[in-house]
């Protein structure tokens, strides 16, 4: 029995951060509701903050 992975777009996975980070909302949450596995969107939410350049010295 393989695995089924699933493919989403750069504009889905835009679409599922900013509901995060605007909305505070937990990743469980918004995983849930957009039928996401939590792992895979705090990957993507990590990520995300990783990438950001940051304001400290």
């Amino acid at each position: 029995m393989g695995s089924k992975q699933q493919k989403y777009d750069a504009e889905f996975r835009e679409g599922a951060l900013r509901i995060v980070i605007e909305t505070g909302k937990p990743i469980l949450e918004v995983a849930e509701d957009l039928g996401v596995h939590p792992g895979t969107l705090h990957s993507w939410v990590s990520r995300w903050r990783n990438d950001r350049p940051t304001n400290h010295p």
